[in-house]
């Protein structure tokens, strides 16, 4: 399967240590099976840090899904667990990573997410409440690699700027 890496920069192995923390499955590297997610994510990069619009393009090996790495597969559409676990991973209260997962998968929260994490942060609505405003709306998907092992799983095939 492929997957694709948005970004301003080539990447020539991946370091887990340069990831963001509070991000939706937390401090990992992520891809998306998405080509047209990562080309705006690789534009958005470079437009606010600087650098060159880069997709690299990965082979993810699915047997990975069935090996003995901790893996977490969430539905395609937002569900309250989904809701709560990038809620949780973006809370700036947790000092520490809430899961020890090598790979997550789901869909990415966008600002119409963030806007209902916000809500329910302020009591506005509970997360079912949340999950159920956000049900009709398509979220694209991204995977997580939060591991050392789960890497051993992809294997770089192509670097373009777009």
């Amino acid at each position: 399967m492929k997957l694709y890496h948005g970004t301003n920069a080539d990447i020539e192995t991946i370091d887990l240590t340069k990831g963001l923390r509070y991000k939706d499955f937390g401090k990992g590297f992520y891809l998306t099976p998405e080509r047209t997610t990562a080309v705006r994510m690789a534009q958005k990069k470079a437009r606010l840090f600087g650098g060159t619009p880069t997709l690299i393009t990965y082979d993810f090996d699915e047997t990975a899904l069935i090996s003995d790495l901790q893996i977490k597969m969430f539905p395609e559409r937002a569900c309250t667990e989904w809701f709560l676990f990038v809620d949780a991973n973006r809370d700036k209260k947790n000092a520490d990573p809430i899961h020890h997962y090598d790979i997550v998968i789901g869909p990415i929260a966008d600002d119409g997410v963030v806007l209902q994490i916000t809500n329910y942060r302020e009591g506005i609505y509970s997360p079912e409440q949340a999950a159920q405003l956000l049900q009709d709306k398509f979220l694209d998907q991204q995977y997580f690699f939060g591991t050392e092992r789960s890497l051993r799983y992809l294997d770089k095939t192509n670097v373009e700027i777009v």
